[in-house]
């Protein structure tokens, strides 16, 4: 306990009052806080390291190109990718996986191809493919989840047919807060010439991930929701696909040559890094996931197991409540419930608990498909991460009990 309130100290959001009462914080899944370290990084970027990278030779640009770079080693030791080439800075997951779309689309996709999503994921792992699809003259089919939440992988080889170029599946879904068996999924998809894209906005936060021995072609992920300056975000591809990928945007710093005749491009990874990069931002990365690392060795990991098993029983065990993402063995999920009330509107619920200093997210999660495999108009979700604590949680269910009993009346 001792070591998690030491960590919180690092977070000064958490420090702050709501309504005169202390802030609990339980949307990590939407936006996480950030840490000191993080913030002082983004401060000294802006205030003394201010300038464009890779073009100037003055001390700078110099110096502000070391600390971007640098941030690009760090992400490659991280995720163990192979190449520091395979790491693509963008402004998050979603922009990642628009990049994806569009120039695995252009490189492999033909009329009449197949692109797989699951039932479970994000808008931003839908509405790209979506559109890739319509472009493409391509066909969109659903990997459905049962009616505990859990994807549907025996059905996957039947799903998976000699036209199907790519699977798209989130690491961890942000709904239901299950770890999907990601390395199954990329062994099947494999052993029949499917590509396979890992939405990891919350398996980074909550894994410890090593895309090599997950075997995926592409792991995306949102620096905002681990730790990390806004505005930051990783695309990791291997390296022989993002080769024969065409760039996604063209401008500054992705070229190799401009002739009126024609334009030649820039190799990995600055061939998808066109314009001004978040110069600021992305080196914050660095720092984030040095504090992910340090909270899974301190043990708060621990504590927060202890806090997510009491708070998945309160849940499970209240008869008004519908808890959407049970799993076979709580090892499979993360400290992550979406649920609904019987008789309780989920967004009279939260406007109740935010006047009790209790911050969660409630609707549709971006995931409206999900909300109608399940029969709902929206959902309530508390998310947690390691600095939340088990008097939070405990304040969280006696403060959600009261709301309940205001809204019954």
């Amino acid at each position: 306990m001792m070591q998690v309130e030491k960590i919180r100290q690092e977070f000064p959001e958490l420090g702050e009052q709501v309504y005169g009462k202390p802030l609990v914080y339980l949307d990590n899944a939407a936006t996480s806080q950030r840490p000191r370290s993080v913030i002082r990084k983004w401060t000294e970027m802006s205030e003394r390291r201010n300038a464009n990278l890779h073009r100037a030779v003055h001390r700078i640009a110099d110096l502000a190109t070391t600390e971007y770079e640098a941030t690009r080693d760090a992400v490659r030791a991280y995720l163990n990718a192979e190449y520091r080439e395979e790491i693509i800075f963008t402004s998050g997951a979603t922009a990642s996986i628009n990049l994806v779309a569009f120039s695995f689309g252009e490189a492999f996709v033909r009329e009449g191809d197949e692109i797989l999503v699951s039932e479970a994921e994000h808008h931003s792992d839908i509405v790209p493919w979506q559109m890739l699809c319509q472009r493409k003259g391509a066909v969109l089919k659903v990997l459905p989840v049962d009616d505990s939440g859990r994807l549907c992988t025996e059905q996957l080889p039947a799903l998976l047919t000699p036209r199907t170029k790519l699977l798209c599946v989130a690491h961890i879904s942000n709904v239901l807060g299950i770890v999907n068996p990601v390395k199954e999924i990329v062994n099947i998809c494999h052993s029949n010439n499917c590509k396979v894209l890992v939405d990891g906005a919350q398996g980074i936060v909550h894994q410890r991930v090593d895309v090599r021995e997950l075997g995926c072609d592409f792991y995306v992920f949102s620096g905002h929701k681990v730790y990390a300056a806004p505005g930051t975000g990783v695309l990791y591809g291997r390296r022989e696909l993002l080769e024969q990928m065409p760039p996604y945007m063209g401008g500054g710093e992705m070229i190799g040559t401009v002739r009126w005749t024609g334009t030649t491009y820039a190799p990995l990874p600055q061939k998808f890094e066109a314009g001004t990069q978040n110069i600021a931002g992305t080196p914050t990365l660095r720092l984030a996931l040095e504090m992910a690392a340090q909270m899974r060795e301190s043990g708060a990991e621990q504590e927060l197991d202890r806090v997510k098993s009491f708070l998945f029983k309160q849940l499970q065990d209240n008869p008004k409540i519908r808890l959407y993402g049970v799993p076979d063995s709580l090892e499979q999920k993360i400290p992550l419930f979406s649920f609904s009330v019987e008789h309780c509107h989920h967004e009279d619920l939260a406007l109740i608990l935010d006047k009790m200093g209790i911050a969660v997210r409630s609707g549709q999660m971006c995931a409206e498909p999900l909300m109608d495999r399940f029969g709902v108009t929206g959902m309530l979700r508390v998310s947690l991460a390691p600095y939340n604590t088990m008097a939070e949680a405990e304040y969280f269910m006696e403060s959600l009990a009261r709301a309940v009993k205001m809204l019954e009346g």
